[in-house]
């Protein structure tokens, strides 16, 4: 029987990631991606000294409640609303997450969308698969979009992702606006080229807004009803963020009621369900909760969460010093 720590990895990654767990830990991976309730969970980490897992799985007093084993859960993301840090702590188990190695490729996906929103991508490729163009002749004002060159990119939330989302924009010579709780230095000001101003301003001078905040119960519906109601006719929205940020009910009446003129969404309330009215409009670009889905990324990302797990059992190249804790008081009971 091994006598080294044993792990989990909730679902499938890549083999060289696994390969270099198996070098130090008894690995158990999942072969399949797959939901559990939060019975399973609780049976899965009793038996483990540590786990990967994703955003998906919920993890909670419920779900840790007599659990003397447990050290570390590596959270697979940048996000760790899945996570209940306070209970994690109380257990006296590490919670970690992967920041940063995703900021410039989650930069490149909203630009994406936004381009995509913005000159109708997603309309115009389902009208041509359908066969349309083939049987008729377009008018010279069809499928009429929105420029992004020269116009205003508003950015809520500027963190590292936005701050790289906003220096793109220098090519595209746009204007750039931010709002933060806190104003950045200047230095910062200025490699960005962007410049602070309230949320009001913000919405209401935007052209194309993206949002890239964390999700807080503060920052639920951070864009509701309201807040759309201060955008331009024109404006375009994107959501690289969470899902709860943006009100989608109220998303989808602004969109169907052409308040707003067009958004792309990679997050969701309630994902992965998506809400109907959403599903049912052409003016918006939805994508699965997938702007960090390059493979060097995600690569990164999965090395990142392993070189997590192996620190905080005392193992692998950063022993004893996980590089991204969330809560690393915790380590000073162990």
């Amino acid at each position: 029987m091994s006598d080294k720590p044993k792990v989990w990895v909730s679902r499938p990654l890549f083999a060289d990631v696994l390969d270099y767990l198996a070098r130090h830990v008894e690995v158990e991976v999942e072969s399949e991606e797959s939901t559990r309730t939060a019975a399973q969970l609780r049976q899965r980490l009793a038996v483990v000294d540590g786990a990967i897992l994703g955003l998906s799985e919920r993890v909670g007093a419920d779900v840790l409640e007599g659990n003397n084993r447990l050290k570390v859960i590596a959270n697979l993301g940048v996000g760790f609303n899945n996570l209940d840090i306070d209970a994690m702590t109380g257990a006296g188990v590490l919670a970690t997450n992967t920041p940063d190695v995703l900021n410039e490729s989650v930069a490149d996906y909203a630009w994406a969308l936004m381009l995509a929103a913005a000159r109708r991508v997603g309309a115009a490729e389902r009208w041509l698969r359908a066969g349309h163009w083939a049987g008729s002749a377009m008018r010279f004002d069809d499928w009429l979009g929105v420029d992004i060159h020269g116009k205003t990119l508003g950015v809520l939330g500027m963190g590292r992702i936005g701050q790289a989302i906003a220096r793109r924009a220098a090519g595209f010579d746009m204007r750039v606006l931010y709002h933060n709780r806190s104003r950045l230095a200047a230095d910062i000001e200025r490699d960005c080229r962007a410049n602070w101003v309230e949320k009001d301003t913000l919405l209401s001078e935007s052209d194309h807004l993206i949002l890239v905040l964390p999700f807080t119960p503060a920052n639920r519906h951070a864009m509701g009803a309201p807040e759309l109601a201060r955008m331009k006719p024109s404006a375009v929205l994107v959501n690289v963020a969470r899902g709860g940020i943006v009100d989608d009910v109220a998303l989808a009446a602004a969109l169907r009621e052409k308040r707003i003129g067009a958004a792309a969404l990679d997050v969701f309330e309630g994902e992965p369900s998506v809400h109907p009215d959403l599903l049912a409009l052409d003016n918006v670009v939805l994508s699965p909760h997938i702007a960090s889905a390059s493979e060097d990324t995600r690569r990164a990302m999965a090395l990142l969460a392993a070189e997590n797990l192996l620190a905080a059992l005392g193992l692998g190249q950063s022993a004893g010093h996980p590089p991204t804790p969330l809560n690393p008081e915790v380590m000073d009971r162990w």
